[in-house]
């Protein structure tokens, strides 16, 4: 992801959404706990306004922050609604609540919750604003995947390494493809066809696709 030194206090810094320069007074330094909220906050900006509408001074209003705070965390727009999916993909698959079933078909659906109609018109709508920003950086593309696929890939490491010690599956699977089978067709699904990922096209993955690949 891109990195930028983080302007000391008082430093001038430019507002993100190419307008005036804004000098910061010196304060306090940004608090981490506030990550979540300030990322939730770009969210919904992104899901009302879209991408080319977002502004970092939106996000700011909404979270009720400064902007000291953002350019100490997200010198650009693109960082900060790339790290605003990627909390959302891991709150979605939480390291440290995986499901246990004793089997790995079980595991996979079990970590997956449908969502309200609502719910899912919101995420989609999200991904359409990261789409759009795509579409103007390519260069993008590796940061993106980090967070749309890894969260879920990493889930699905943890629950195909369970099922190799259970002798479930082969243990000469390829842990680290098979991992990025269903979030990878899961952002196609939503970035290219604007479908949402719901519970009946995961079990067609699932056991036509990945099942099959890992069986002895």
């Amino acid at each position: 992801m891109m990195t930028q030194d983080a302007p000391t206090a008082g430093d001038a810094v430019p507002d993100g959404d190419g307008g005036r320069t804004v000098h910061r007074r010196p304060g306090r330094k940004p608090d981490p706990g506030r990550d979540a909220e300030i990322l939730d906050a770009a969210l919904q900006v992104l899901a009302e306004v879209g991408y080319a509408g977002m502004t970092m001074n939106a996000v700011a209003a909404r979270a009720k922050a400064g902007k000291g705070t953002f350019y100490r965390r997200w010198p650009s727009k693109a960082e900060l609604v790339l790290d605003a999916v990627a909390h959302m993909k891991r709150s979605q698959a939480d390291l440290n609540r995986l499901p246990d079933t004793g089997t790995l078909r079980g595991d996979i659906l079990a970590l997956f919750k449908p969502a309200s109609v609502e719910e899912g018109e919101y995420q989609l709508t999200i991904m359409a604003g990261l789409a759009s920003m795509l579409s103007q950086d390519r260069g993008l593309a590796e940061a993106a995947n980090d967070a749309i696929v890894e969260p879920w890939a990493a889930a699905n490491r943890v629950l195909l390494g369970r099922a190799i010690s259970r002798g479930e599956i082969d243990t000469s699977a390829d842990i680290e493809t098979l991992s990025q089978i269903i979030p990878s067709i899961a952002a196609y699904r939503a970035l290219i066809q604007r479908k949402p990922f719901d519970r009946d096209f995961l079990i067609s993955i699932i056991d036509g696709v990945l099942l099959p690949a890992v069986r002895p």
